[in-house]
């Protein structure tokens, strides 16, 4: 094994010279190998490629923001995870802000569900994270079986990125067998449905094809529900809905926070699942830096509070000091904003996205929702999907930072 190591990590070096020009003659593979039929499947992944990975793999390094991470604890594979590609897997953390009256609140306890149902998360090793490059000296020495990087991650933001395209060549080079999905954002239409493709190759790699088909067919039937309740609604009907993320990093004296505009998987969830309106009509990205002038321009009828970089409660858009200038806005006057789950580093839509789409139905159409007890159908999902008890169900709405659904 350790011989190994050094092998890969003396192919590293001399691909670093020559990965610059991305043109030179394919590397042999770290170790020739005769294997049988018997001992490798063939995945095709998202780019079409045949990808040969063996039958028993017992070593799994992944680049993902949780949903490869969330399959692989429902295919009951994720003991073979030992190296991640996401901080965001590993977060747990507090939120404070300061209301009107000088005092603070605290929300606590969120964290990734990935990360609830398999704390040893937290301990594995990061091989790339967002901003951070890939580093190819962890990765050799935890010698993988397999490589599945998930393309629209933080760590790779689209599948045409330049770094993304030299990791792939760089691991593909060093003989690792390499899965890369496509998120929806990959795609031009946004579907979330995407995801059950990228379920159905997970499942191919660890051979759990029935349980990979089985969480599919879940999530797409909870979207259908809502899709078939709305689906009759006139465009005169049809509320402004922003999608608003109040994350502190880009709240300035210019800026109010983020906007997901149309090219995004919230847009299309909004618009073709739920068909409403998305309030903020930008094509030139995923998301945007808007400013206070711009929020009160748009003056959306819903506030939908993204949670990818950072989770907030609708209280803290009605009682923080600093987004006073925002309490004239319809929504914050008529209470109608409400919070995502708790999502950290969603850069894209994991398993729990039909929950985003509930949330959102039942702020824009409450009265053709008003039979969903929030609760109750959060709770389901997760016994559903997960596979998990009633009492667990609970510790996975408390992670997301959804006991708020007790109150309404």
């Amino acid at each position: 094994m350790q011989q190994r190591s050094l092998i890969i990590l003396g192919l590293i070096l001399l691909f670093a010279t020559a990965v610059a020009g991305c043109t030179q003659s394919p590397m042999q593979t770290v170790e020739e190998k005769t294997i049988t039929d018997d001992e490798y499947r063939i995945v095709i992944d998202s780019r079409g490629v045949e990808v040969k990975v063996p039958v028993n793999i017992e070593r799994t390094v992944t680049v993902s923001d949780g949903l490869v991470e969330e399959v692989m604890v429902v295919l009951g594979v994720n003991d073979t995870l030992i190296g991640l590609g996401s901080k965001g897997l590993q977060y747990e953390g507090d939120f404070t802000y300061p209301t009107d009256n000088g005092t603070n609140v605290t929300v606590s306890g969120g964290k990734h569900v990935a990360l609830a149902l398999s704390p040893d998360l937290k301990d594995l090793p990061l091989v790339v994270d967002y901003g951070v490059a890939m580093n190819y000296e962890t990765l050799a020495s935890l010698e993988p079986d397999v490589v599945i990087i998930r393309m629209g991650s933080s760590a790779f933001l689209s599948s045409e990125d330049e770094r993304a395209q030299k990791s792939i060549q760089t691991i593909e080079s060093l003989g690792i067998p390499l899965v890369v999905l496509y998120s929806p954002n990959c795609y031009d239409n946004s579907n979330p449905t995407a995801i059950s493709d990228e379920i159905h190759i997970i499942g191919q790699v660890f051979g759990k094809e029935k349980e990979a088909d089985r969480i599919a067919s879940c999530l797409e039937s909870r979207q259908e529900l809502i899709k078939e309740r709305t689906q009759n609604i006139s465009d005169e009907e049809k509320p402004d809905v922003l999608v608003f993320g109040l994350s502190p990093m880009h709240r300035t004296q210019t800026s109010a926070g983020i906007a997901w505009g149309l090219k995004t998987t919230e847009s299309y969830m909004i618009e073709d699942v739920i068909n409403a309106k998305n309030a903020f009509r930008s094509d030139l990205g995923s998301f945007e830096v808007i400013s206070t002038e711009q929020v009160l321009a748009i003056d959306p009828d819903i506030i939908v509070i993204g949670t990818a970089a950072h989770y907030a409660p609708p209280e803290e858009l009605y009682e923080a000091p600093y987004y006073k200038n925002l309490h004239e806005l319809q929504a914050v006057k008529n209470r109608r904003v409400v919070s995502l789950p708790y999502s950290p580093r969603n850069s894209e839509k994991r398993l729990e996205y039909p929950i985003d789409l509930m949330v959102i139905a039942k702020a824009a159409y409450p009265e053709k929702f008003a039979d969903i007890d929030l609760n109750e159908w959060v709770l389901s999902f997760y016994q559903e999907v997960y596979g998990v008890d009633r009492e667990t169900a609970i510790q996975l709405r408390s992670a997301q930072l959804m006991d708020w659904c007790l109150e309404t």
